[in-house]
């Protein structure tokens, strides 16, 4: 069984604010990628910017943002993901969104605020941690901030083996920053024996935040598979399961890991 994954990591300048301006221009994007792929990239906030302006700027699920999504999908028939910020039941998420050719979308609600920037008093932390699958892939989503919680994103087996293959990061990760993650994104992949994603924004938003990308892979190992510098470009890569599990079979650390459990906040 073929178990490659072909994946365009878009990193890109953001209109601030300005979801009809961002929507056209990535998928002018989209659909300049000739290669056939399995899965396309967006950074954190994809429509607007980061953005602590939730009330101004929500949508419902299924709206304008998720059918453009899901319009992509189908079209270029791979899965299409970025996060967006969501309204649902009163509350406001920053919510990674999962398109699927099919036209079902699966999402996952970040976790971890980034307090500096007073996210926690705009928008609700997800309490759930799914994994997606897809091609054979078991795929943890997290978005940005999320990469400094390593215990968050730890990786563990069970009968089925392990929870998951790839973790992808996408992010609005300041440039004054940048080190941080560039430390971070190949540690979480050496941990975890897993292939670690980040795709980041570049740059200045409507705060005057500069963002300078650094959207990489790393390998289970911690080596950059493909590093995409500071300047807008779009990244192919193909990944192999196959690499993957012998390496977990050659080095099994996983088998000499600490149980641990993670509590719901209230």
């Amino acid at each position: 069984m073929n178990t490659s994954l072909h994946i365009a990591m878009i990193q890109t300048d953001l209109y601030w604010k300005d979801k009809v301006a961002n929507l056209a221009m990535l998928e002018e994007k989209i659909w300049g990628i000739e290669e056939e792929v399995d899965l396309i990239v967006l950074p954190e906030m994809f429509p607007t910017g980061f953005s602590m302006d939730a009330e101004e700027l929500a949508e419902p699920m299924n709206l304008t943002v998720c059918k453009w999504m899901k319009q992509m999908a189908s079209q270029k028939k791979a899965v299409v993901c970025g996060s967006a910020i969501v309204v649902a039941g009163g509350e406001y998420f920053n919510r990674f969104l999962w398109a699927q050719p099919s036209g079902e979308i699966q999402f996952y609600d970040k976790r971890h605020l980034f307090r500096m920037a007073e996210e926690h008093d705009h928008f609700s932390a997800g309490q759930s941690q799914p994994v997606f699958e897809w091609k054979g892939w078991k795929i943890l989503p997290q978005v940005c901030y999320d990469l400094r919680f390593p215990i968050w994103s730890r990786n563990q087996h069970s009968d089925e083996g392990m929870a998951f293959d790839l973790m992808l990061y996408i992010a609005s990760w300041p440039a004054p920053r940048a080190s941080a993650w560039d430390i971070l994104l190949p540690a979480r992949a050496v941990e975890n024996l897993a292939y670690a994603i980040g795709v980041n924004r570049v740059g200045i938003d409507g705060n005057q935040i500069p963002y300078v990308g650094h959207s990489a892979v790393y390998d289970f190992k911690g080596n950059a598979a493909i590093h995409l510098g500071e300047d807008e470009s779009i990244g192919l890569i193909t990944l192999h399961k196959e690499e993957l599990l012998a390496y977990r079979e050659k080095f099994p650390a996983w088998m000499d890991a600490d149980d641990f459990e993670i509590r719901n906040r209230n």
